[in-house]
């Protein structure tokens, strides 16, 4: 972790994705749990990758412009721009869709999802859609505080 960046307390519902968060269900997208915010923090951003998908970073959720809080709730509709349950932004992932892609990994087989949430010191000034790389540059000299947690889902 890079100095002067805090750690952030990351941590999902359980170990193991629920049916409701995948393909095999209606795909909502998760709940997150965050603590530890700096006080500065004025917003959140959360990637979450499938290191499974072709590529190590394969993204399948990007959102930020969240409020800091202690919960991000569960189902975020997939559009560009969210007014509820909570306001935010969200890009494109890397299947060229808005919002969260839960896992459908093949039968037989296991995925895992990386979530990473950032604290920021700024709301950023970036267009809903943006990809990862967008996002990326965006967030630079921004950061504050860093956490990931991880889960599974096998079918």
């Amino acid at each position: 972790m890079a100095p002067g960046v805090a750690k952030l307390i990351v941590s999902l519902r359980s170990a193991e994705f629920p049916m409701w968060n995948t393909c095999d269900g209606p795909d909502l997208s998760p709940e997150l749990r965050v603590r530890e915010f700096a006080p500065e923090t004025q917003s959140m951003a959360v990637f979450a990758l499938n290191p499974f998908e072709p590529g190590c970073s394969f993204t399948t959720w990007i959102i930020w412009n969240l409020s800091p809080s202690p919960v991000i709730p569960e189902g975020i509709p997939p559009q560009g721009v969210v007014t509820a349950p909570v306001d935010a932004v969200q890009g494109t992932n890397d299947y060229g869709t808005l919002g969260w892609r839960g896992p459908c990994p093949p039968e037989g087989e296991t995925h895992r999802y990386l979530f990473k949430v950032y604290g920021l010191d700024a709301m950023l000034d970036l267009e809903a859609g943006a990809g990862k790389h967008d996002l990326i540059g965006a967030m630079q000299g921004h950061v504050l505080g860093f956490g990931e947690t991880v889960a599974m889902y096998s079918r």
